[in-house]
């Protein structure tokens, strides 16, 4: 049971990120998601990254509360978040921006789909006309243009 739990948390942050990505941070919060998208920073860091802590509490919030309980479904829930964040992390400022220089030929067609996903999601400099804000799930089209699931 506490898998499904932190499985279904993992799933939930996918549309949790997907809806703060579109509304928030293209929306209220602009002003800290705007040098990801313009390259205003000098440095590895950017404001965005800001975003990076504000996921992490509720994370850390439900692990240390479920950890209070006798690591009762709020501790599994927090461990789903945490495990998006690591997902996160990896695929989007490791694998999408290169961070860090690893990883970058990939040949998996799902990896170069949601790459591509995420490159159109760039082309647009403004917080307006942006398109596919999610970073796991991403519509079929993209993986169709990589031409690596035709082949």
């Amino acid at each position: 049971m506490n898998f499904i739990i932190v499985l279904l948390s993992f799933i939930a942050m996918e549309i949790v990120a997907w809806l703060t990505h579109k509304y928030i941070m293209h929306g209220l919060l602009w002003r800290l998601h705007k040098d990801h998208h313009k390259k205003e920073s000098k440095g590895f860091f950017e404001h965005n990254d800001f975003f990076f802590l504000i996921f992490a509490l509720p994370g850390i919030v439900c692990l240390y509360i479920g950890m209070q309980h006798y690591f009762n479904s709020v501790f599994w829930i927090g461990l789903g978040i945490t495990i998006y964040g690591f997902a996160y992390f990896f695929v989007h400022d490791i694998f999408i921006h290169q961070r860090f220089k690893i990883f970058r030929n990939a040949q998996s067609p799902y990896l170069k789909g949601i790459r591509r996903a995420h490159k159109m999601h760039h082309k647009h400099l403004g917080k307006e006309e942006g398109e596919c804000f999610g970073m796991l799930w991403v519509p079929f089209k993209y993986f169709k243009k990589t031409n690596s699931l035709l082949d």
